[in-house]
């Protein structure tokens, strides 16, 4: 199987084209927002993955936006996270840390009362879950351009903070309608000023972070996860602009030698999610000349199909990676996998986050 093979790039050198794709565990139920042993130990039990992408990660207070969600902004939580790289290394693992800031997908709960940052003043009209329950989202703060620079730097700090904490690289989640992505949409971009209008101008705050994050670690070191079919979630719409604009953001990051791009495909209550991100494979691969990564619905087989006809470079699994932390070994032998408990998938403690089983 191509999904078993190793990978080699000018900046990667994996086990295999496995990935274990970010997902929100919110297992960081301390005051601190620490990685915690729990934490160590999920990661280490999944390090048989060519990569792993770990959870999304507050870049900074700013960019909170669900409970028990860990940080990479101070000294504390940067220290944190090297018992989690360190276990995951000693099992002969890769691990990228996804830098995450929601944007406007937040509420004033997060924030000490005051209304989320967000590229423009549009609520998304959908709920947050905080530490009280599911509220409704507010009206956000329009990032001033102080805010904007802070956020950049933001973002660059916790690169750097991730290499002092011992991860192989970073991945910038662009995706999922939260802070990147607003800035990309028309629906959720109304600014006049150099950050909205033309699709360069709503590209320009990815490119600067981008920009700033290689000013403190290896460019060999970055990713980036888009999603350009996402759709009717968060207050998110496609519009007549959305291809041309994720096409402008392709042909740019061809400047870019990045570690990949990740895209992931979306799906609505009854549509194939793998539908998504084949066709956007079929599209966007034929732009972008680096290493391209997808996720959304794949199976074994048909994760290795899309590698065998070119569609990808690797591919990333994530339900599938919570309930079998020997995902690789159990596609390796043809084994049956385990079902995935979705109420433990959120919550606090051992419960379907380090309790499934391995093959004897």
């Amino acid at each position: 199987m191509k999904l078993l093979e190793k990978y080699t790039s000018k900046n990667l050198k994996l086990e295999n084209r496995i990935v274990m794709a970010p997902m929100t565990r919110s297992r960081a139920d301390n005051e601190e927002h620490v990685a915690n042993d729990l934490m160590q130990n999920y990661y280490s039990q999944r390090a048989t993955a060519g990569l792993i992408i770990t959870e999304g990660i507050n870049v900074s207070k700013d960019s909170v936006g669900y409970i028990n969600v860990p940080g990479l902004y101070t000294e504390k939580q940067t220290e944190s996270w090297k018992n989690v790289t360190t276990a995951v290394h000693a099992m002969g693992g890769k691990i990228f840390a996804q830098l995450w800031h929601v944007g406007r997908v937040s509420h004033p709960d997060f924030h000490e009362g005051k209304a989320p940052l967000a590229p423009s003043a549009v609520n998304p009209e959908t709920q947050s879950y905080t530490y009280e329950g599911f509220k409704d989202t507010v009206t956000p703060q329009e990032m001033t351009l102080e805010d904007i620079k802070q956020t950049v730097q933001d973002f660059a700090n916790a690169a750097e903070n991730a290499m002092k904490a011992g991860f192989d690289g970073v991945e910038i989640h662009g995706a999922n309608g939260y802070l990147f992505h607003q800035f990309f949409a028309l629906t959720s971009n109304k600014r006049e000023d150099n950050y909205g209008g033309s699709t360069e101008n709503r590209g320009r705050f990815l490119f600067e972070v981008l920009d700033a994050v290689i000013e403190k670690i290896p460019l060999e070191k970055v990713g980036l996860r888009l999603s350009p079919d996402f759709d009717g979630v968060f207050g998110m719409k496609k519009d007549d602009e959305t291809t041309e604009m994720f096409e402008y953001l392709v042909n740019k990051l061809n400047d870019y030698e990045l570690a990949y791009l990740h895209f992931s495909g979306f799906a609505g209550q009854d549509d194939d999610p793998l539908k998504s991100i084949l066709e956007i494979a079929n599209h966007y691969r034929k732009i972008y000349k680096g290493i391209f990564m997808i996720n959304g619905g794949f199976k074994k087989d048909t994760a290795d199909k899309a590698i065998e006809d070119g569609l990808a470079d690797l591919v990333s699994f994530g339900v599938p990676f919570i309930s079998n932390p020997d995902l690789v070994q159990r596609f390796a032998v043809d084994a049956p996998l385990n079902e995935p408990d979705q109420n433990t998938f959120y919550t606090p403690g051992a419960k379907g986050y380090t309790d499934y089983h391995f093959l004897k």
